[in-house]
């Protein structure tokens, strides 16, 4: 009985290890700015947070604030994603990669790019920006995606 109990042990802790990695991997400093505009989030296996961003027409779009920091001398630099298209292909069809690179000449802020056969669209902010810089950026990439999504698929899969 005392062995089917540490067995019993030892496979909760082996359950809950990918769970507690992935938080420590969460930077908490975009938890507190994200709770600070009591935005809902998961954080993914990646500890990125993912946000489920409700727009209007009944409409939903993922985006996701990556907690890994980029540094290009003095910046720090924090992305934050979110799909226009998904496919199950490798690479992107040519006149979607064009329309891509014409809609980034349109850009301010960010710019789509290629993630295997997804246009993705990434948008990058000083890693210490403000919680009202951050969640502005979250809004952005959120229309952005979704008007992507509705020009190149029907529906409302992302």
């Amino acid at each position: 009985m005392l062995r089917l109990s540490r067995l019993a042990c030892i496979l909760l802790f082996a359950c809950t290890l990918p769970l507690a990695h992935a938080e420590e991997q969460a930077d908490s400093s975009v938890a507190r700015k994200l709770d600070a505009f009591d935005t809902p989030y998961v954080v993914d296996d990646d500890g990125d947070y993912r946000i489920l961003v409700r727009l209007e027409d009944d409409r939903t779009q993922l985006v996701w604030v990556r907690s890994q920091v980029h540094t290009s001398g003095s910046q720090n630099i924090r992305e934050i994603w979110t799909y226009g298209l998904r496919s199950e292909d490798r690479r992107l069809p040519p006149h979607i990669a064009n329309r891509l690179l014409q809609e980034n000449f349109e850009l301010v802020l960010g710019s789509w790019t290629r993630h295997d056969g997804n246009a993705v669209l990434v948008i990058r902010i000083d890693a210490d920006a403000s919680a009202k810089v951050l969640d502005e950026a979250i809004d952005l990439a959120a229309s952005l995606g979704d008007q992507m999504e509705q020009r190149l698929v029907s529906g409302d899969e992302l």
